[in-house]
């Protein structure tokens, strides 16, 4: 037995997956573990032969591995921390037989991660995400050495498959307090290998309306979204447990919604380098910065390999991060206003509403007045209010199908005709449109000024 889940098991942790080392065929061994504790298995990885058993009478899944480099001093040698250098033989009574050939068990006295030997994070890039993410987990201390060995390798990083890396992201923003995780990444050099358009964000001076610079209004913005994910309550009061229920649900690559919220609030502001102006009155401008964020945002997706729905989810978290501070000024706000304002977030209405309270939260400059937080927090409980209220309505149903809407307008469908009967809905929602003949006569109106603004397009045009 080695690796995290022996490091675990003599902390006294929880085991979530035990890995074996095998000095033969791992499949041979997996049968016949799977086969004793009526389990299941199948292939991890072809390319080192390594099966994971789960499920039947045993108490965690095991992953089992050949050993790399023919003996277990090879393997363990060619492992990353002291700490997951650990071996016991299978069936050992207690940790008198453990073999510790790099000083992992006086390291996990200490509270310590050390490397097993300098080249160990160059040898596999992903260790640099692994490493902040352990120390994180565990609460140790990296090593000075491995701190500046991190720092030096940081670059290492693009070397490493996106799959890989959002792995240890799944892992890193699963923790309960993610954020010291983010903030080691940056003290380790590590963060803005992984988000490079953050590299410009650190000593970027912000308006007065700012305490810090972009990059610690990042990592600071991080830590509201954790917090207000895992206690909604001061913000949200009453709807706090639909908050934290609706964070709690799965979304995709592994990840729930809170872990996506995560990520989110590290990249909310990563186009603010590329779109940083100052006018000629000296005033600090980030203009757009939401919009290309949006697309920087897609591309960081890619890179990592992520599915297509969490890339969608987070470049609408980028996009829309800004868009409640702006109905801030208009309030009160209609139900028409609010509306609007969640279909444009939706499907991720209160993910948006958590990472705007959360960046509103990290923005207390010189000019900022609580005043101003406390009506950006309320406008945000109002509107999440106004969401469950409608999500518990449920869809409205449709005065009039599209057929038949094109049908009394005389009008081939077309594109026209979801925006209809889009605005239709608005008009049914706020109760202006009641009856099918009244929704007709809206839209017989509604198409006739789409016609006339067209008309007036092209008039400019011509002119």
């Amino acid at each position: 037995m080695v690796g995290g889940g022996l490091r675990d098991a003599l902390l006294g942790r929880p085991v979530a997956d035990l890995d074996v080392a095998v000095a033969g065929s791992a499949a041979d061994a997996a049968g016949a573990l799977a086969r004793a504790y009526g389990a299941g298995r199948f292939r991890l990885s072809a390319r080192f032969g390594a099966w994971r058993v789960h499920g039947g009478a045993l108490p965690c899944a095991v992953d089992l591995t050949p050993l790399q480099g023919g003996s277990l001093y090879s393997d363990l040698d060619r492992r990353d921390l002291t700490v997951n250098a650990l071996a016991l033989p299978a069936g050992a009574p207690d940790g008198s037989t453990i073999v510790d050939r790099h000083g992992g068990m006086a390291d996990l006295t200490a509270g310590r991660l050390r490397l097993v030997r300098p080249s160990a994070l160059r040898d596999d890039p992903v260790r640099l995400l692994r490493l902040p993410r352990i120390a994180a987990e565990l609460g140790f201390a990296v090593d000075e050495e491995a701190a500046a060995r991190a720092r030096a390798d940081a670059g290492e990083l693009a070397r490493a498959a996106g799959e890989r890396l959002m792995e240890e992201l799944r892992r890193m923003v699963a923790l309960p307090a993610p954020w010291r995780a983010v903030e080691l990444m940056d003290e380790l050099g590590v963060l803005t290998a992984l988000v490079p358009e953050l590299a410009g964000a650190r000593g970027l001076e912000q308006s007065p309306y700012h305490h810090k610079d972009v990059l610690g209004h990042t990592l600071e913005v991080v830590r509201h979204a954790c917090e207000l994910a895992d206690d909604p309550e001061p913000v949200f009061r009453s709807l706090a447990p639909r908050v934290a229920q609706t964070l709690a649900e799965p979304l995709g690559d592994g990840l729930d919604r809170r872990g996506a919220l995560v990520l989110g609030a590290l990249l909310h502001d990563m186009a603010k380098p590329d779109t940083h102006a100052v006018t000629a009155e000296g005033r600090v401008t980030f203009w757009h910065h939401d919009r290309l964020g949006e697309e920087q945002a897609r591309q960081w997706s890619l890179r990592m390999r992520t599915s297509a729905r969490l890339r969608d989810h987070l470049a609408l978290l980028v996009r829309h991060h800004l868009t409640l501070g702006f109905l801030v000024h208009r309030t009160p706000l209609s139900l028409r206003q609010i509306d609007r304002y969640l279909g444009a977030t939706a499907p991720a209405a209160v993910d948006v509403m958590v990472l705007s309270c959360a960046d509103r939260l990290a923005t207390r400059g010189p000019r900022t007045s609580e005043h101003a937080i406390r009506r950006h927090l309320v406008l945000a409980r109002e509107v999440m209010a106004v969401h469950f209220q409608l999500a518990d309505r449920g869809p409205l149903r449709p005065l009039v199908d599209g057929a038949t809407l094109a049908l009394a307008l005389g009008t081939p469908p077309g594109p026209w005709l979801a925006r209809a009967l889009a605005a239709l809905r608005e008009e049914q929602l706020v109760g202006a449109v009641r009856s099918e003949a009244a929704a007709i006569r809206f839209a017989q109106g509604w198409l006739a000024a789409q016609a006339d603004v067209q008309g007036l397009r092209d008039g400019v045009r011509g002119a």
